[in-house]
This record gives C-alpha cells, structure tokens and sequence, in this order.
C-alpha cells in the first residue's frame, strides 16, 4: 500500500470557554479514584476483545487513506474534543427562544456532570493503554492524556444525542451525529473499537438517567421541568368555592 505524506490540519485549541475549569475537577476526581487498584477483565474476556479491536482496525483501514473520508473522521474527531459539537449545537438551539436556552443550560449542565463521571471517575477504574500512538495518521491531531476505556466521545455524544432527541423530530439525526463522533476515535487510532462501543453504551444509560433526574424544562428556566413534574405529581385541586 502507497504511503500517504502526513498533512497538517487546523487543530481545535485544547481549552475551550469552561474546559478549564472541567479539567481541574476532572483531574482531581483522577486523583483520587487513580489511588484503588485498576479493575482486570478475564483472560479470556481479554482475548476476544483484542481479537474485536483487530478486526475492526483492519475494517476501518479499508477506508483509511480516501481523503474525503479521513477529513470527515478527522474533522469529527476534533469537534468531539471537550464536547464541543454539542455544546455549539445547544448554543444555536437555545437561540430560537428561551425555553431553547433553557435547554442549552441543561445539555451543557449534563455534558459536564457526564465527563467528571466517566473521565474522572470511571476511566480509573481501568486505566486501559490506548492504541499505539507513535503510528501514520493522515492528520494532526491532539494526544489525550486520560486513560482509554470508555471513549469519553463517544459516551458524551451519545448522552448529548439523547437529550436532544427527547422531543426532536429530527432525533435521527443527531443519533448519527454521535454515531460519527464516536467511530471516529477508532478511525484515528486514539480508542480501541471496544471503547467505543463501551463509551456508545454509557452514553445511552447516562442520557437516560439524566432526562429522568434532570426533566426537560417547560419555559425560560433550565429547571422548569422539576416544577413541572411536582405539579404532575401532586395536582392541586380545584378552590370548591370559586365561580364555574
């Protein structure tokens, strides 16, 4: 196979607005979770997740090398970092009305909870090696400092999906917008396929747990929804005494 010269690509800054401030809460609950001793899979559970993680990376380098195709996996790669793509789509979203920035507020909100959960808690718990790095890559692209398993990725963009298709018509939509966002961790050879997929599944459960602890919000405040849902619970009722 013909090698391909290596290319330089714009990269995403590291920090974006509040990153910063994510990454020391992050890092400190590493700190402290990166003391207990790093969980092991069986050997045998082992072996067939690095047989997976092969066949995969032989499938995905069937595509490696078409350069609409690197530029797309790439471009979503570096969009993921720090969950910016989400963060952005909230931001456009919540420029139709308030009840729309409410939601931006609670998509934003969730996202964080969401990395200091999985970066600063439940990536300790493995510590998994990531890929190689020291290896052709079509583009520049920047080295995580966190361990590998799950793709933090991949779950957040996945839990981000979940929250905005709860009352989209367009929720396909953004499912293939993660979907994209995650594979393309094991495209650039930053994840094994087996964090991805692991990342894809608690994405899943945390954006379903997060729409049942955080409710969607009804007006202008990002915690309308908990009012809302009292109000559903405990229903007032009617004044016997007032006019008909």
């Amino acid at each position: 196979m013909r090698s391909r010269p290596t290319l330089s690509a714009p990269v995403l800054p590291d920090v974006t607005p509040g990153a910063a401030a994510v990454a020391s809460v992050v890092d400190a609950a590493a700190e402290v979770v990166g003391r207990r001793r790093r969980l092991r899979a069986p050997a045998v559970v082992a072996r067939r997740v690095t047989a997976f993680d092969q066949a995969a990376d032989v499938a995905l380098d069937r595509l490696r090398g078409h350069g609409g195709v690197d530029r797309a996996f790439y471009a979503a790669s570096e969009l993921g970092d720090y969950s910016l793509l989400w963060h952005i789509v909230g931001t456009a979203r919540g420029l139709r009305s308030d009840r729309d920035a409410a939601e931006a507020v609670r998509l934003s909100g969730i996202l964080v909870a969401e990395s200091v959960l999985v970066n600063g808690l439940i990536k300790q718990l493995f510590r998994r090696t990531r890929p190689v790095w020291e290896q052709p890559r079509a583009y520049t692209i920047r080295r995580p400092r966190s361990s590998s398993f799950p793709s933090g990725h991949a779950s957040a963009a996945f839990t981000a999906a979940t929250i905005l298709g709860e009352r989209s018509r367009v929720w396909p939509l953004w499912y293939a917008a993660a979907g994209l966002v995650a594979s393309s961790r094991a495209y650039v050879r930053i994840h094994h396929a087996s964090d991805v997929v692991a990342g894809v599944v608690t994405g899943l459960v945390l954006g379903r747990v997060a729409r049942r602890v955080w409710p969607a919000p009804v007006d202008a405040s990002p915690f309308s929804g908990f009012r809302a849902r009292r109000s559903a619970e405990y229903p007032v009722d009617p004044d016997p005494l007032a006019p008909v």
